[in-house]
């Protein structure tokens, strides 16, 4: 399976301690040089740093396709760009990207996606988590990361539990 990753997920889940988790779920991870650059040099002692630039099972690698690039940069960042570029060269199974624009062009040009939440529930699907609701609540804490109520909801219900209500 290839699976590509914008920066987010992957940064995502480090805040949380959660990296782990896309080992056990897909055992090897792409990233273009931009995502690298924004993790790993920009984001230096950060969450996410220390792990893509020592874990054998990321693996950075380099866009071919420019053209696709400047074209996708009209709309987006530079490492969504590459991400997807890349996934779109390696044909790949999977984008790891959870940015609303990202993710509209992506879909619009056929790339398969998921995001930091589709991965917290595929964990727990595969037993490799006992809940999703604590992990959840974690991202919105500790990364900051913005989940509508309706999203949370839907993430819980996916998951087979519910929010207790007070």
């Amino acid at each position: 399976m290839i699976v590509v990753s914008n920066t987010s997920p992957i940064v995502n889940l480090a805040v949380i301690g959660q990296t782990q988790l896309l080992y056990k779920l897909f055992r090897n991870i792409v990233i273009p040089e931009a995502v690298y650059e924004e993790i790993v040099v920009a984001g230096a002692g950060k969450p996410g740093a220390q792990e893509v630039a020592t874990v054998t099972w990321i693996e950075c690698k380099k866009v071919g396709n420019w053209e696709l690039v400047r074209t996708l940069r009209k709309e987006l960042d530079e490492g969504e760009a590459e991400a997807i570029a890349l996934a779109v060269e390696k044909n790949a199974d999977l984008l790891l990207l959870d940015e609303r624009v990202g993710r509209e062009v992506a879909s619009r040009i056929g790339v398969k996606l998921i995001g930091v939440l589709d991965v917290i529930i595929y964990a727990k699907q595969r037993g490799y988590l006992a809940r999703v609701k604590p992990l959840v609540d974690e991202l919105m804490e500790k990364a900051g990361f913005w989940i509508s109520p309706s999203l949370y909801r839907h993430a819980l219900a996916a998951a087979g539990e519910r929010e207790l209500q007070l």
